[in-house]
């Protein structure tokens, strides 16, 4: 069996050293080729908003050395095009000749690569007028509570509303801002949660002032009361007398337990009215209870019918 020759280390040295010298000689040398460049917008007015988006890369014919290529590729490179600069086609239509802007775009490419023209000859933008409002947050709730617990008071939400800014076409079409569902089940204490303003979809350039908003509630022990309260009947036609033989009826509440002891008779007042029984023809009495608190969690009436009797 035939032994492999050996390469000499000299070899290796000098064949490293010729591409290390070929790859120098090549870089070193001008090319002209193409180079994407992000585009950023600056110094656009507040009282107006980008509507669609705009270009967000140029390309440009560029010449330089290959090295100066490579730092220009690797780093980040961007192109500032400032709005007040901008000319306007048509309503909400702006645009910039880039052959306009040699000067600036040169100034912000990297040392040693010199523009030789952009390949579009126009940047468009469609800039729309930024109107705000305040619109409610609309909370999505599924609570439970546990057996003997209630909410004392409405849920409450804060903010209660945003600031919504964005192009007039998207402002109109905004009324409302839902909040993610709230799931709690077998609740028997206050709580207080945060919550994701959810964005309205195909929003387009729309902006809203904060992204979350806390829902909490007051929870307590519920009981139940009972009271007979006296009603009046109202609206007796002239000439008539109405008779019944129930003269009170009783209401029955729910009520949290720290405000128990608050709550008396005074607290309801209950009217028939003798036109309502008239106008539509029945033959009994409605009550209808009136409460001077909002303490209360609900109400009820019994009965919710009386009957009486008319004498002439």
């Amino acid at each position: 069996m035939k032994k492999q020759p050996k390469i000499s280390k000299t070899y290796l040295v000098f064949l490293v050293l010729s591409i290390l010298l070929w790859f120098l000689i090549t870089l070193s040398k001008e090319y002209s080729t193409s180079l994407i460049v992000a585009v950023n917008y600056t110094n656009i007015p507040q009282d107006k908003i980008i509507q669609t988006t705009p270009e967000k890369e140029i390309e440009l014919l560029v010449k330089a050395s290959g090295f100066n290529l490579i730092k220009a590729k690797i780093g980040n490179s961007y192109i500032d095009f400032n709005v007040k600069e901008i000319r306007r086609k048509s309503n909400n239509l702006y645009y910039f000749l880039t052959k306009n802007q040699s000067n600036n775009i040169q100034k912000q490419l990297p040392s040693g690569i010199q523009l030789q023209k952009a390949v579009i000859d126009t940047l468009s933008l469609e800039l729309g007028s930024l109107l705000s409002k305040k619109v409610p947050l609309i909370p999505s709730l599924d609570l439970s509570y546990q057996v003997g617990y209630d909410i004392t008071k409405s849920v409450k939400i804060i903010p209660d509303s945003v600031l919504i800014s964005g192009p007039k076409t998207q402002i109109d079409k905004v009324n409302k801002i839902d909040l993610e569902l709230l799931k709690r089940t077998g609740i028997k204490a206050d709580f207080s949660e945060e919550v994701t303003i959810v964005i309205p979809q195909n929003n387009n350039g729309l902006k809203i002032n904060t992204k979350k908003a806390i829902i909490s509630g007051t929870v307590e022990k519920i009981t139940e009361g009972t009271f007979q309260i006296p009603f009046k009947i109202i609206n007796i036609p002239k000439g008539l007398e109405v008779t019944t033989l129930a003269k009170t009826v009783k209401v029955v509440f729910v009520i949290g337990l720290s405000n128990f002891n608050k709550i008396d008779e005074n607290f309801f007042e209950v009217v028939c009215d003798y036109s309502t029984t008239l106008n539509n023809n029945l033959n009994y009495l409605i009550p209808k209870v009136t409460v001077k608190s909002n303490i209360l969690k609900n109400y009820k009436l019994v009965p919710n019918k009386i009957d009486f009797l008319i004498q002439k």
